[in-house]
């Protein structure tokens, strides 16, 4: 769906017409224009033809229901993948920002199928709308609304920065789809660019890093990316982001097993997070058939380790495991033949 496209063909119509269809997209959620029967016949022929709201998706849902897989088709044939998980009133869309990523963090899933493009602002929403449409169509679901978005699915935001600050915008908007912007996540291994260009959005989205390590040496043989982006130069362009947002930021920490969960490790990064506003969440790493996850005694005693130094600390949270949904698993194998 390309709204803007969508605009176009409304142009000759009423200026009433705009709003009304923006309504029907965004709040009454149609995933056909056959449904906008508040619409001309003629209008909805047209808009059939020339600007489809079907999305194609295949679907996969985890045993306990509470989490489920999109594999989404483009229009170019391309396919990317999403994740809804739902837990208590919380209904939490993670999104993909590019086919494929270029980074190749060695821990990482989509990062090993590399680099296909950049999504549009458009192919970001739509992931939103297809999940937005699936809890309003699911009987036994109380609140169907979307309540979080976090962008931590395929790829690296910053590396598409306006198409996700474009799509953030748009689900932002009060007259449409109408999420506030503090239930927006945005995920970063610490493009340094994009965090200075979000302080000056004056949106108030969440910021997390991606940071894994405690020190240089470590983060660069899992994330080659720290070799332009080292650890320092991220955690100066988070203190001037705290300054100018005065907002929290989280530091994401993926405890693999005998790779960077030791005490050692935890007393290192106790040192870099031991900040104002800073605070870390640790993540019980799920296998993508490479390295092993902390064992839970480990992660127990690696979060003592910082909350004993004064770190806040919190855990996430593991979710659809049991359909490759979980963090750093997010490649389809349909997408390396592509």
């Amino acid at each position: 769906m390309d709204f803007d496209k969508i605009e176009k063909i409304l142009g000759d119509e009423p200026k009433f017409r705009k709003k009304q269809v923006k309504q029907l997209v965004f709040c009454d959620l149609i995933g056909n224009w056959n449904e906008a029967t508040t619409l001309p016949e003629p209008l909805r022929k047209i808009l059939n033809e020339k600007c489809l709201l079907e999305i194609e998706t295949q679907n996969i849902i985890s045993q306990d229901s509470a989490t489920m897989k999109a594999l989404i088709t483009l229009e170019d044939g391309l396919k990317i993948e999403s994740v809804l998980m739902r837990h208590g009133s919380r209904n939490t869309v993670c999104v993909s920002s590019q086919v494929g990523c270029p980074l190749e963090c060695i821990f990482c899933a989509t990062g090993q199928m590399g680099f296909k493009r950049n999504l549009d602002k458009w192919e970001i929403v739509d992931q939103v709308l297809f999940f937005a449409r699936h809890l309003k169509n699911l009987p036994s679901c109380d609140d169907g609304r979307i309540t979080n978005i976090v962008f931590m699915g395929m790829g690296e935001p910053f590396l598409n920065y306006e198409n996700v600050i474009g799509a953030i915008r748009i689900l932002n908007d009060k007259e449409g789809f109408n999420l506030g912007a503090r239930h927006f996540s945005i995920s970063t291994v610490g493009i340094t660019e994009g965090i200075k260009k979000l302080a000056d959005e004056k949106l108030e989205v969440n910021l997390a890093i991606s940071l894994h390590a405690p020190n240089d040496e470590l983060r660069s043989k899992m994330m080659p990316v720290n070799k332009k982006y080292s650890i320092e130069k991220i955690l100066s362009a988070v203190e001037e982001y705290i300054k100018e947002t005065r907002r929290r930021v989280m530091f994401e920490y993926i405890m693999i097993k005998d790779i960077n969960d030791s005490d050692d490790c935890a007393r290192e990064l106790a040192e870099l997070a031991k900040r104002k506003l800073f605070f870390v969440n640790l993540i019980a790493y799920n296998p993508t058939g490479i390295y092993k996850r902390s064992a839970p005694s480990r992660i127990k005693k690696f979060r003592q380790i910082l909350e004993n130094e004064g770190v806040a600390v919190t855990q996430r949270w593991r979710f659809g495991q049991n359909i490759k949904a979980a963090c750093g698993q997010l490649a389809a194998r349909s997408l390396k033949s592509q």
